[in-house]
C-alpha cells in the first residue's frame, strides 16, 4: 500500500523476531529501514534478505556512543531518520527473593535506559532537521500489571508506558508523536528462554508453561510477531497523525485499559 513511501526508520532489535517483522512490513510499505542490533552478523544476514531497502547497523542500547554512530550511519545511507521503534530489549524471571542487582541492573540497562536514550538521540535529530517523527515503543502486557516471579521485567516495561507518556506530550510539541505497542505473550525464539525461566523457578517440564499461557489467552492461541506489525505501521503512518502518547495493547484480549 505504501503507506510508508520515502520513509526512513530505524529499528533496535530488529535481526530477529518482531523487529525483524516489523522491519520487512516497513519495506513492503515503501520505506528504509536501518536493521540496529549487537548481533551484527546476524543484522547484515538479515538486510541481506531484504535487500537494498535494508540496511544493517551495530547498536548497543546500552551504550551511547553505539546509539550515537547508529544514528548516523543510517543517516549517511538513507537520510533523515522519520520513524523509531524502540524494539531492544531482555527478559528476566525470579523470585523477589532472589532477584540479583547485577541482573536488575542488565534489564533496565537495556529495556528503560536504552529506549530512553535512543528516544532521545533520534528526538534531537528529528528536532534539528524539522522532522515530524514518529517514535514507537515496545511496552509490553507485562507492564499493565504484575506477576509474582517477573518484578524486573514487569517494571522496566510500566517504565516504558510512562516513558511513552511523558515523552509523547513533552515531543508534540515539535511535530514528534510518541506511542507505545503492548503486545501480549508472543511466540518465538525468544519464547524458548522465557519457558526455561518458567521451568527452572515454577517446576514445569520444558514446554508446559508455553502451553499454559496460550490457552489462557481469549483469541485461542499465542500472538506472532506479524499481529504485531499492522499496529506498529498504523502508528508510524499519516493515518495516525492525531495520536499522542498512547500505549496500544495487540494481546488477543488478554488485557483491556
Amino acid at each position: 500500500m505504501n503507506r510508508l513511501q520515502g520513509k526512513t526508520a530505524l529499528i533496535t532489535g530488529a535481526a530477529r523476531g518482531i523487529g525483524l517483522a516489523f522491519a520487512q512490513a516497513y519495506v513492503a510499505e515503501g520505506a528504509r529501514v536501518a536493521i540496529a542490533d549487537v548481533d551484527i552478523a546476524r543484522a547484515r544476514n538479515a538486510a541481506h534478505e531484504i535487500g537494498e531497502m535494508a540496511l544493517a547497523v551495530e547498536m548497543d542500547v546500552a551504550d551511547q556512543a553505539s546509539i550515537d554512530r547508529a544514528v548516523a550511519e543510517t543517516v549517511q545511507a538513507f537520510g533523515p531518520i522519520d520513524i523509531l521503534i524502540n524494539n531492544a530489549a531482555l527478559f528476566t524471571a525470579a523470585p523477589v527473593v532472589e532477584i540479583d542487582r547485577a541482573d536488575y541492573a542488565r534489564v533496565f540497562d537495556i529495556n528503560v535506559a536504552g529506549t530512553l536514550f535512543t528516544m532521545q538521540a533520534v528526538a534531537r535529530h528529528m528536532i534539528a532537521n524539522s522532522i515530524r517523527g514518529r517514535i514507537i515503543n515496545m511496552a509490553s502486557q507485562a507492564g499493565r500489571r504484575g506477576e509474582p516471579l517477573v518484578a524486573v521485567y514487569c517494571a522496566t516495561k510500566a517504565a516504558v508506558i510512562s516513558l511513552t507518556q511523558s515523552a509523547g506530550l513533552n515531543l508534540i510539541e515539535h511535530g514528534i508523536n510518541v506511542n507505545a505497542i503492548a503486545p501480549g505473550v508472543v511466540d518465538g525464539e525468544h519464547w524458548d528462554g522465557v519457558d526455561a525461566f518458567f521451568a527452572k523457578h515454577e517446576g514445569k517440564a520444558p514446554g508446559q508453561k508455553k502451553k499454559e499461557v496460550a490457552a489462557a489467552v481469549p483469541y485461542g492461541r499465542m500472538g506472532t510477531a506479524a499481529d504485531l506489525t499492522g499496529m506498529a505501521v498504523f502508528l508510524a503512518s499519516d493515518a495516525a497523525d492525531y495520536i499522542v502518547a498512547q500505549c496500544y495493547n495487540v494481546d488477543g484480549g488478554q488485557w483491556m485499559s
